[in-house]
């Protein structure tokens, strides 16, 4: 295995961990979670049972990947940020058979201290503001902001601001890419 892990963190048994992926301070990675090439774990952060972790995630200090969640490559957790897994837990009834999927699409970023509600899909480079709490599905290429989160434009696969002109197009100003808005969803013009 060719990972690194700091001497704090723990890793059970029957987890994947992918080459050249750094797991800092005071982690825990628990079993059966797959982490793949080139993560970065930051300090105190939990990978729980069965979550999947892409190429290319990086994770932020503080935060908690619970069951239920799966992350696709060049995924961004900024700081503190919160998964949730049941939509009404309670201590006293145990409900690990009803844990709810929330999924991460690829380029998505998440905002220190964010909270995403389980059950819900954050579309490809997506990027939700810090502090941000949401409630329902995010489309590609969306920026939110908020509590509860409400879109306020869109972005580019560099995290900037698009702007489209009378034909539904915008170029990012840092890649020259290209995109195009039609019934409010966005794609790239050049891939």
């Amino acid at each position: 295995m060719s990972y690194f892990a700091h001497e704090t963190a723990v890793i059970d048994e029957g987890c994947e961990i992918g080459d050249g992926t750094k797991i800092w301070h005071f982690s825990h990675i628990m079993p059966n979670c797959k982490i793949g090439e080139r993560c970065n774990l930051g300090q105190n952060v939990v990978i729980s049972p069965d979550v999947i972790l892409g190429t290319n995630v990086k994770v932020q200090n503080n935060v908690s990947i619970y069951t239920g969640v799966e992350c696709e490559d060049d995924v961004f957790l900024g700081p503190s940020m919160v998964f949730t897994n049941i939509i009404n837990p309670r201590s006293a009834i145990v409900r690990r058979e009803q844990y709810i999927k929330t999924v991460v699409e690829k380029g998505a970023t998440i905002g220190a201290n964010a909270t995403i509600v389980c059950g819900n899909r954050i579309g490809k480079f997506a990027l939700i503001g810090a502090g941000s709490v949401v409630t329902k599905d995010v489309s590609p290429y969306a920026l939110l902001v908020g509590n509860p989160a409400r879109q306020v434009g869109w972005v580019s696969e560099y995290g900037h601001s698009l702007e489209f002109d009378g034909n539904g197009e915008a170029v990012c100003n840092e890649s020259g890419d290209k995109y195009r808005l039609v019934n409010n969803k966005v794609s790239k013009l050049n891939e």
